[in-house]
């Protein structure tokens, strides 16, 4: 049973944590991160990915892998959220000798499968778990997070026609496609469009949904889940900064964050917001 409420207020903490953390670093990404809150929120606390915080290697848990490390934010505030470590810890962000670097180490904190920041190389990671999953004959489920500016990137194509061809159903993309980058909009840079039907042409199942409806987002997943004859992307359509109307679609706010007043006001915003 899909309790939205739950995922919801789950998400609410979430984007909290982020502009907290941000604020106490004074450096990092914040549109990403607070757009994808959404998404964290329904994967971890809508039982859609398999794991256990209390024992973070699991072997046969789901994995995920976050290809765009730059909205680490996200991964950090949900793992404190979900208990793989205290909460308090996120406050140390992109502190020296801190657990939470600005890119996601894997060796660095429980429930960090990749060390990421260079883009597009997470398909190709994720592809290769995916694979070790199914001559292990597991059932474990591969989850990559891609953002829409890193396909840019002539390796996401790769990693897209090697997986459609291989058929590995044990693999579900989610992208965020919230149509900016760090220069500017998507769509002015390196248009993307028509998205989806490159990775039909890919032989991927492709689902759209908005990015901020945790039930879309869910059924989209379930779906994933039940194919058995190829791989799916989620194309998720997201707002920048969402939670924040001073940061909403504003790419500028892509590798910004907020100051201490900047932040007490985002606070307000998003705790006030009904969910």
């Amino acid at each position: 049973m899909l309790h939205e409420t739950i995922i919801r207020e789950k998400a609410q903490a979430i984007r909290a944590s982020i502009v907290t953390m941000l604020a106490a670093a004074g450096s990092g990404h914040s549109a990403g991160p607070l757009g994808m809150a959404d998404v964290f929120a329904t994967l971890y606390f809508g039982e859609v990915l398999r794991h256990k915080a209390e024992e973070p290697e699991w072997e046969d848990r789901d994995k995920l892998v976050l290809s765009c490390g730059h909205i680490c934010p996200v991964l950090y505030a949900t793992l404190a959220e979900a208990g793989y470590f205290p909460k308090e810890e996120l406050l140390t962000l992109r502190k020296l000798d801190s657990r939470l670097q600005g890119h996601p180490h894997n060796l660095a904190l429980p429930g960090i499968e990749t060390s990421s920041g260079p883009l597009s190389q997470g398909i190709s990671q994720a592809i290769g778990m995916a694979l070790a999953n199914r001559l292990d004959e597991r059932r474990s489920h591969v989850y990559a997070i891609l953002s829409d500016g890193e396909h840019n990137e002539g390796q996401i194509w790769e990693g897209v026609m090697f997986a459609g061809n291989a058929g590995l159903s044990n693999l579900t993309v989610i992208i965020d496609r919230n149509n900016i980058q760090i220069d500017g909009p998507t769509e002015q840079i390196m248009p993307l469009e028509p998205l989806a039907d490159k990775y039909r042409a890919f032989n991927w199942h492709v689902r759209e949904v908005d990015g901020h409806n945790v039930r879309a987002i869910w059924d989209a997943c379930m779906e994933a889940r039940a194919i058995t004859d190829g791989p799916t992307v989620i194309i998720a359509h997201t707002i920048p900064g969402k939670g924040v109307d001073f940061m909403e679609y504003d790419y500028r706010w892509h590798g910004k964050p907020p100051t201490a007043e900047q932040a007490a006001v985002a606070l307000t915003q998003i705790m006030s917001e009904e969910v």
